[in-house]
C-alpha cells in the first residue's frame, strides 16, 4: 500500500525535454485520434498523453475518453497504460469518472484488474478518487464478489487495504461501506488469518474497524485461537489482538490457549504468542494480572520444566516469565528453575536463563 511495491506513482518525470517520439509526431491531442490505444501502451506515448491531460484537464480527457473506455481494462493492466488511467482519474471531472467506473465494473472485470500487477495500481487510484455515493456504491458492488480472493492475493490485498484506509482516515468510505470486507474476513477468518497476505489484511481490519466490527472479528479469531497461534501467519493475528490493549480481547485469547502453554512455548510460532501473553501493553497488563499469573504457574508446573529451560524457543518464554514477575510469584519461578541450575550452566540457552536470575536476585 502506501510505500509498498504495489503503490501508485508515475513513471519518470513529465518534462518538455523528454525524448518523446510522439511529441514530434503530434502537436495537438486531436491528431492522436484513432490511435490512443497504441500510443498509451508506449512509454513515450503514455507520457505525451499524460502531459496533455495536465495541460488541458477534463477538456483534454474528454477528447480521448471514448477510445480509452473502449480499451479501459486493457489499459489498466498495461505496464504503461495503467499510469495513463491514474492520470486520467486525477484530471477528469465527476461525469467522466463515473463513466470510467461504470465501464470498469462491467462483467466482474474490476476484480480481475485488481489482481493484476499493474492493474492494482489503477484500481487503488480509482478507490482514492471516489467522490460521490453513486461512485462508491458501484465500486463496492464490483469488488464484493471477489473480496476473499482479493484479500489473499499479492496484488489484490493492496486494493482492500486502501479501501480500509480511506474509510478510516479520509472519510471517503464510511464504516458501512467497508462492511463487505469485514463480513468476508469474519466468515472466512481461518482461511484469511492463515494466509501470507490475508493475515496482514486482517490486522488492518482490526486497526480500522468500528467497535462492533472489531468485536465480531475478535470473536471469530478467538474461536480458532489455538490453531492460529501455531500457524506461521495466524500467530501474527493472535499477537496483534494481544497488542490492542483491549483487556477483554486479550483475556479471551489467553483463556483459549489455557492448558496448552508449555506445549505452545516450545513451538517457533506459538512461543511468540505466549511471550505476548506475558508482556501485555498498558492497562491490560494490570487488569489481566491474574490471567498472566495463571499462564506462568502453568509453565512452572509442567513436568517438562527442564526441557522448557533448554528449548530454543521456550527458554525465551521462561526469560520473559522471570522479567515480568516479582515478589512471591518471581520466587516461585526461581524455585521451579533451581533443580536444573547445574544443567543450565553448561548450555547457551541455560546461561541466558541464569543471567536473568542473577539480575533479579
Amino acid at each position: 500500500l502506501g510505500g509498498s511495491g504495489s503503490g501508485g506513482g508515475l513513471p519518470g518525470g513529465l518534462t518538455a525535454d523528454d525524448d518523446d517520439t510522439f511529441t514530434y509526431r503530434f502537436t495537438h491531442l486531436e491528431e492522436a485520434a484513432g490511435q490512443v490505444l497504441p500510443i498509451a501502451k508506449d512509454q513515450n506515448g503514455c507520457r505525451f498523453l499524460q502531459r496533455k491531460f495536465d495541460e488541458g484537464g477534463a477538456s483534454a480527457v474528454g477528447r480521448v475518453l471514448p477510445e480509452v473506455l473502449e480499451a479501459l481494462t486493457e489499459l489498466m493492466v498495461d505496464p504503461f497504460g495503467n499510469y495513463l488511467i491514474q492520470k486520467l482519474l486525477d484530471r477528469c471531472d465527476e461525469a467522466q469518472r463515473l463513466q470510467v467506473i461504470k465501464r470498469a465494473s462491467e462483467n466482474g472485470e474490476l476484480v480481475n484488474v485488481a489482481l493484476n500487477t499493474h492493474g492494482t495500481r489503477a484500481v487503488q487510484k480509482l478507490v482514492e478518487t471516489l467522490s460521490t455515493r453513486e461512485q462508491v456504491a458501484l465500486v463496492i458492488e464490483a469488488l464484493r464478489p471477489g473480496v476473499v480472493n482479493l484479500i489473499r492475493d499479492l496484488n489484490g490485498n493492496h486494493v482492500i487495504q486502501r479501501c480500509l484506509q480511506l474509510g478510516a482516515r479520509l472519510g471517503r468510505l464510511g464504516p458501512e461501506d467497508s462492511q463487505f470486507i469485514y463480513d468476508a474476513a469474519a466468515e472466512h477468518c481461518l482461511d484469511v488469518a492463515t494466509h501470507r497476505h490475508g493475515c496482514c489484511v486482517l490486522q488492518r481490519c482490526l486497526d480500522f474497524a468500528s467497535a462492533s466490527q472489531r468485536a465480531r472479528l475478535v470473536d471469530r479469531i478467538c474461536a480458532h485461537v489455538l490453531l492460529l497461534a501455531q500457524d506461521p501467519f495466524g500467530n501474527y493475528v493472535c499477537q496483534y489482538v494481544l497488542e490492542l490493549g483491549d483487556a477483554g480481547a486479550s483475556s479471551r485469547v489467553m483463556h483459549g490457549l489455557a492448558g496448552h502453554f508449555p506445549e505452545l512455548a516450545q513451538q517457533k510460532f506459538s512461543s511468540n504468542v505466549v511471550e505476548k501473553c506475558l508482556k501485555l501493553p498498558g492497562v491490560a497488563a494490570t487488569q489481566l494480572k491474574p490471567e498472566r499469573e495463571a499462564v506462568i504457574r502453568e509453565l512452572i508446573s509442567s513436568p517438562h520444566m527442564g526441557r522448557l529451560l533448554q528449548d530454543p524457543y521456550a527458554n525465551y518464554v521462561m526469560q520473559s516469565a522471570l522479567m515480568v514477575t516479582q515478589g512471591a510469584l518471581h520466587s516461585a519461578v526461581v524455585d521451579a528453575i533451581r533443580p536444573f541450575l547445574a544443567q543450565l550452566r553448561s548450555t547457551p540457552n541455560g546461561k541466558r536463563i541464569l543471567s536473568k536470575i542473577n539480575v533479579k536476585i
